[in-house]
């Protein structure tokens, strides 16, 4: 009744879901900081780390693209970073992350992404790389940084680069590597 009656706000979340499931609905709470919707301020950050890491990569002689999509068999998803360098045949398959829910997602989510790297680049530029690097880009966040210190051995495991040998490498991408970028937001001039 309270609901019906435009009162939801004192009745507890759970029966608010449990009202509209009954119904076919769904209920979903959306949080608001600073006027907007709190997932929009993350996808705006997210946006402002993939146009970071693209015109690095692009100054660094790679053909990029983003949000790119796939279909392989069961497994779907896109790509927020995918870039080629053209004359040493070395791809980057990249994750963006603006915030970490699950460690164990990204990291899985990125594998797939990795493991199909190869087939999505010679579909989207024409070459079948040589081989696939895999780049997990992060804001440069202090609490983003003590969760990935918290499980360094984890982390280490898939990705034994850090920022400074990332950078290191795109002056001369051969060999594949798997990396965490901390990247900065910049809004113009980006740096490495």
């Amino acid at each position: 009744m309270r609901i019906e009656g435009g009162r939801a706000g004192e009745v507890r979340l759970h029966r608010i879901r449990a009202a509209f499931e009954a119904l076919g609905g769904r209920a979903r709470l959306t949080a608001w900081w600073n006027g907007a919707a709190a997932d929009r301020l993350l996808d705006a950050r997210h946006a402002r780390l993939v146009e970071s890491a693209l015109r690095i990569l692009a100054r660094r002689g790679f053909v990029t693209a983003s949000e790119v999509t796939f279909a392989d068999y069961g497994e779907r998803g896109s790509i927020d970073v995918l870039a080629l360098h053209e004359t040493e045949r070395m791809a980057v398959v990249g994750e963006v992350k603006a915030s970490i829910g699950s460690l164990e997602e990204t990291n899985r989510v990125l594998d797939v992404k990795v493991r199909l790297g190869a087939k999505i680049v010679r579909s989207r530029f024409g070459v079948l790389p040589q081989a696939v690097a895999r780049v997990l880009f992060l804001p440069e966040d202090r609490t983003i940084r003590r969760l990935i210190a918290a499980h360094s051995a984890t982390m280490r495991a898939i990705y034994p680069a850090d920022s400074r040998q990332f950078r290191a490498w795109l002056r001369d991408p051969v060999q594949p590597i798997s990396a965490i970028w901390f990247l900065s937001e910049v809004a113009r001039g980006d740096r490495l």
